[in-house]
């Protein structure tokens, strides 16, 4: 069994909503959070490259984003370690390196994705669909090249959540009630 603080992963596909649960997380229960995205902008940063510039090295050099995966699995693993961390292969990492946490994936259609999407980033309706299509299927292809697997399979999360038609306050609930249950 690894030896971990991890208390909780979050993932989920683009406009799933992890971001906005695992802020009312860090809320509720006064934790600490590791984004995934934060540990690619401060490799980027470290480099010298803008997030564009590192995005576009990521896509030509797969190598780059096996040491990603990497030092987040690495950050994952300290005894010091952040209690919740937040991306779309945390779940995966913890599983694969035995944490002892709850690894939650959030489900949501596509279509409420999108919706999220657009609130947040005022673009259309068609445009955020794109955006995610594109997005999810541009890393399924690079997660299967890199590990044989797809963050959304159910194999790694002891907690898969479909939030599809619920508000944030009650995804943040129904967690809550789960983490407290197995805390």
């Amino acid at each position: 069994m690894g030896v971990s603080m991890v208390k909780i992963t979050v993932s989920g596909h683009p406009g799933s909503g992890t971001s906005t649960l695992v802020n009312g997380l860090m809320d509720h229960f006064g934790w600490t959070s590791l984004n995934g995205g934060e540990v690619f902008r401060q490799e980027a940063k470290r480099r010298g490259l803008s997030l564009a510039e590192f995005g576009e090295l990521c896509k030509s050099d797969l190598d780059v984003d096996r040491q990603l995966d990497a030092l987040l699995q690495e950050r994952m693993s300290l005894n010091d370690a952040e209690d919740i961390v937040e991306s779309r292969l945390s779940g995966w990492w913890a599983y694969k390196l035995d944490l002892d946490c709850v690894r939650l994936w959030l489900e949501v259609d596509d279509q409420e994705r999108a919706n999220r999407v657009v609130a947040r980033e005022q673009c259309t309706l068609e445009e955020a669909l794109h955006a995610n299509e594109m997005r999810t299927a541009v890393d399924a292809e690079r997660f299967m090249e890199l590990y044989g697997l797809l963050p959304e399979q159910r194999e790694p999360y002891t907690i898969v959540l479909d939030a599809t038609t619920l508000s944030r306050e009650q995804v943040l609930s129904a967690v809550i009630q789960k983490l407290e249950a197995s805390l």
